[in-house]
């Protein structure tokens, strides 16, 4: 039974146990793949696959995008050990080489295809940020609060002054503003990140300090809670390498502790920190621990 290419795109197809090796791992040796495994009750999974898909109509043939029911197709979901979805796999070359589990942004799915030197098949489509002079923080929302008072109506004022305010620690007053976001711009990969740093903050509202915290690790490396706490604290004080290093190593202790918290932990961290590079290099490894 062959898979047949969906509407979505030419390169969008619907993966089968019995078509697996000639329509993954064989095309994989010529192109990379993506497979995608989603099941119809799954809620991210209706945000994420469409963007897979535009995605691979945009990229134009640089990537394939293999589509896996998990409920129809429970053989190779069990081959790949598929513990929730959606979860992401690239095959190349005939082999799989890097993963994801849950629903990523549209910014970070494209850093994810770049680390993998997939680049877009129309060279005009390519999305580059211009570099950006570093500003002060506080003289940012003071600029952005004027330009929200001159122009009350432009929601996308109010999301930038959000993520200014975020950055000068007035977590409190940024999520009023994101609360009052409207549907199309709370789903923004901005107003994302912006709602896990959120979380950060307020897991150390009331927290003890970093000083209680590693006093506490000391008594007793194996406290998750005290591993987690610290993790956050290191993200919102900037360092995001001892962050992200604090929360694979609750991972690597006990993926399942407090209903999975060490896997959202790092998703979280991956949408606040902006260091494409070094997200990709613990995405890899939270994936050989999970996969």
């Amino acid at each position: 039974m062959q898979a047949t290419p969906t509407a979505a795109s030419a390169h969008v197809f619907d993966a089968t146990a019995a078509a697996f090796q000639a329509e993954v791992l064989q095309k994989s040796m010529q192109v990379p793949v993506l497979v995608d495994f989603w099941a119809t009750w799954c809620g991210p999974c209706k945000s994420l696959t469409p963007l897979l898909e535009k995605l691979a109509a945009e990229y134009n043939g640089a990537f394939l995008l293999a589509k896996v029911d998990v409920d129809k197709e429970q053989e190779l979901a069990g081959a790949f050990q598929i513990r929730s979805v959606p979860t992401v796999m690239l095959v190349k070359d005939g082999q799989l080489v890097d993963g994801f589990p849950g629903a990523l942004p549209e910014g970070q799915l494209r850093e994810f295809l770049a680390h993998h030197g997939v680049q877009p098949g129309a060279p005009a489509q390519e999305a580059v940020e211009p570099e950006t002079v570093a500003v002060d923080p506080h003289a940012e929302v003071v600029r952005l609060k004027e330009a929200v008072a001159a122009e009350p109506d432009r929601d996308e004022l109010k999301l930038d002054l959000a993520l200014a305010l975020l950055r000068t620690g007035a977590a409190s007053e940024a999520e009023v503003l994101l609360d009052a976001l409207p549907a199309n711009l709370a789903t923004d990969d901005r107003a994302v990140q912006a709602r896990a740093r959120l979380g950060f903050a307020a897991l150390l509202q009331d927290a003890p300090s970093l000083a209680d915290t590693e006093a506490a690790l000391a008594a007793d490396p194996g406290d998750l809670c005290a591993l987690h706490r610290r993790g956050a604290h290191r993200l919102v004080a900037g360092d995001s390498e001892g962050a992200l290093q604090d929360f694979l190593e609750m991972l690597t202790r006990d993926r399942n502790f407090d209903e999975g918290l060490p896997r959202k932990a790092l998703i979280d961290a991956f949408r606040v920190i902006d260091d494409a590079q070094l997200v990709s290099t613990y995405r890899r490894r939270m994936s050989s621990l999970l996969f």
